[in-house]
């Protein structure tokens, strides 16, 4: 997920928004800053193995409230270089081990706050050790990613190998047309895809596979209109959207749901306004930040994703967002 100029890629705006239900800007963004001062809370903790990746979805939400200068920048290089190991791989927090999804955040981080060019300064290993050792946690045999040495496998490990290696411009390390054979291996009959072959289409992993497909050039292989109806069947009565049938409606699928339907020019499927006004419902309007459903606790990831729902769909005020 990036920012991008211009208008929200969703298209035109949702129009207006009724006086009562509004987005609390400055208190999303104070919400945001105050993430790191609760080093007393147990929760701060407990949630150590999420830590730079929280970090990634608190300064994109920032991006997209239009305030990215919230966040410390040199204390923000600082942590993603700590987290780095000598493989080249980061871990989620200092002394955590390397993993797939850490390294896409730490990149992600790093390109946005325009300081790539740190892993070749400050870094324990540069950009070419950083997109080898993505390229290495490919298999030669499927196609497929694992997250780490110990060779899980899953359709985000896959996502984020792409991601990563566009943004350091290193997708020639790795077997691009193999990658696109395990995704189509992943598709099924509803025009859906799921974690690997075989498994239900979900919302999250198709917006891997799509997402991955956008990037290595091939969304040609997508069913648009079947897996255009799937996805906007994910939207319930109140406007919110779901991951899966007869599931709950859940904020964070307002990105994973979205932006697919974005990248395959569907997004007009389903009603922008209904789910503009779910997500402001889901706002904590005195503290800030965005919860799952109305009235449940907040968190930074159900905030990042919430305020991406609403930039894909043009909402007033908010830096357009790149859905793949």
């Amino acid at each position: 997920m990036s920012l991008v100029s211009g208008p929200g890629r969703g298209g035109a705006s949702t129009g207006h928004v009724p006086d009562e239900i509004k987005l609390v800007v400055e208190k999303h963004v104070e919400y945001i800053q105050t993430l790191d001062t609760r080093q007393d809370e147990l929760e701060y903790w407990l949630t150590e193995h999420l830590r730079l990746n929280g970090v990634y979805w608190g300064l994109t939400a920032l991006h997209l409230l239009g305030h990215p200068e919230a966040l410390p920048r040199l204390a923000t290089i600082d942590f993603v270089l700590s987290s780095q190991h000598e493989s080249g791989g980061f871990g989620a927090a200092p002394g955590h081990d390397a993993h797939m999804l850490y390294t896409v955040s730490a990149v992600q981080i790093l390109g946005t706050v325009d300081a790539l060019e740190e892993l070749d300064r400050r870094g324990k290993a540069g950009r070419e050790k950083v997109g080898q050792y993505i390229a290495d946690l490919q298999s030669q045999e499927t196609g497929s990613f694992a997250g780490d040495e110990w060779g899980e496998t899953d359709t985000r490990f896959l996502y984020g190998a792409l991601n990563a290696l566009s943004l350091l411009h290193m997708l020639h390390l790795v077997d691009i047309p193999k990658a696109v054979t395990y995704i189509q291996n992943c598709a099924n009959f509803d025009g859906g895809y799921g974690v690997s072959p075989g498994a239900e289409s979900h919302a999250g992993q198709i917006f891997t596979c799509v997402g991955a497909l956008a990037i290595a050039g091939r969304l040609d292989l997508v069913d648009r209109d079947r897996l255009g109806g799937w996805l906007s069947e994910r939207q319930l009565p109140n406007g919110g959207l779901s991951g899966r049938p007869e599931k709950l409606e859940d904020v964070c699928y307002s990105w994973w749901v979205a932006s697919s339907l974005a990248m395959i020019d569907r997004l007009h499927w389903i009603d922008r306004d209904k789910l503009s006004q779910f997500i402001l419902q889901c706002q904590d309007s005195e503290k800030g930040g965005i919860a799952d459903r109305p009235g449940d606790m907040v968190d930074v990831f159900h905030t990042v994703f919430g305020l991406a729902g609403l930039s894909l769909i043009g909402f007033p005020g908010l830096v357009a967002v790149d859905p793949i």
